[in-house]
Parts: C-alpha cells; sequence; structure tokens
C-alpha cells in the first residue's frame, strides 16, 4: 500500500509541475508575437501601397525636383523586393535587413516632405494634403505597431528566460529569444537637421 501511495504521490507532484511548466502560456505569448508582427508589416504594406500616390501628386507639381522623388522610388522598390514573413524573426540578419531597407524609405520621405515645403502651390493642393495626411497617419500607426511588437517581444523573452517557463521553451519547444526592433539611420542623441 504505501509503494502504491507514493507512486501517487509522485504522480501528482509530477502533474502538478507539468500543469505549471507554462508550456500554453509559452505558446499563446509566441503567437502574439507572431501576430504583433503580422500587424507592422501590414502598416508597412498601407505605407508601401500609398507611396506611388504621393508620388504622383508630387510629380505633377514640382517635377524638377526629381532627384529626391527618384529616391522615393528607388526606397520603395527596394521595400517591395525584399520577401518578408513570419520565419523573418528568426533570423536576426534578415530583420536587419529589412529594418534598414524601411529605414531607407522613411529618409526618402523625409526628403520629400522637405521638398514639399520649398512648394507653396503643392502644399495648398487638396489632393496632396489628403495623401500627406494619410502618410502622415500612416507613419503614427507604424510606430504604434511597432511598439506593439516591442512590448509582446518583451513579454515572451521573459517567459523564455524566467525559470520554471524557460525549462519548457528550451527542453520541451526548443525556443529562443527574439530580435526586437533598434534604431537605424540618424542619430537618436539629436534632432534631424532640415535646410532649405
Amino acid at each position: 500500500m504505501s509503494r502504491q501511495l507514493l507512486a501517487l504521490s509522485i504522480g501528482i507532484v509530477i502533474l502538478m509541475t507539468v500543469t505549471g511548466c507554462g508550456y500554453n502560456k509559452l505558446q499563446g505569448q509566441d503567437e502574439e508575437v507572431k501576430s504583433a508582427w503580422a500587424e507592422v508589416l501590414n502598416q508597412y504594406q498601407r505605407r508601401f501601397d500609398l507611396i506611388p500616390n504621393l508620388v504622383n501628386t508630387v510629380k505633377g507639381y514640382a517635377s524638377h525636383e526629381k532627384e529626391t522623388l527618384q529616391a522615393v522610388v528607388e526606397a520603395r522598390s527596394k521595400v517591395g523586393q525584399m520577401q518578408v514573413d513570419a520565419s523573418t524573426l528568426d533570423n536576426a540578419q534578415a530583420l536587419q535587413s529589412f529594418q534598414s531597407a524601411q529605414a531607407g524609405l522613411a529618409g526618402a520621405l523625409q526628403r520629400l516632405m522637405v521638398v514639399v515645403e520649398r512648394y507653396p502651390d503643392l502644399k495648398a493642393n487638396q489632393n496632396f494634403r489628403d495623401l500627406q495626411v494619410q502618410l502622415e497617419g500612416t507613419e503614427n500607426r507604424i510606430a504604434v505597431a511597432r511598439r506593439r511588437y516591442i512590448e509582446s517581444v518583451k513579454t515572451y523573452n521573459k517567459a523564455v528566460r524566467y525559470f520554471p517557463t524557460n525549462l519548457t521553451a528550451k527542453y520541451i519547444l526548443h525556443m529562443e529569444t527574439r530580435e526586437t526592433f533598434q534604431p537605424e539611420g540618424q542619430p537618436i542623441d539629436k534632432p534631424p537637421e532640415v535646410s532649405f
């Protein structure tokens, strides 16, 4: 009888340990990270789709600013050539390349906005103002989506690293911590310079 009691006790302890191992929690957080990443890509796609309209509107008013417009078109093309999906999350180099391409596109769009400031007629055009508002809204949505992604990666990484879920993550699910967004391009310790 004592052997049966001992076996039952060990079984109960193992069952209690397994339910507290965090398996489902880790799976849920992995899905949250993937969902947040999908939203980041969705917002980048929105910006990518909006750019041709913006460029065509500006072309009609500032045709002599071809260099700036060409930089936007080339940056958009570079972003469009990248193949990005959920597997990018597990490849730090691919994530870095994606971030660099997006930073290049954002920089080209900033230069375009400086061109707009030089041409009052363009700023006064209702179509351009609508597109400018859309672009600004898109950039804000991208920032929100990236913030949500960063938060979900932080929560996920803590679960992967904290005991006892780190045991489940490492030995059962073979999960690793994920990379998050890092600032790119211009240094963030000083404001960008705009000169006319």
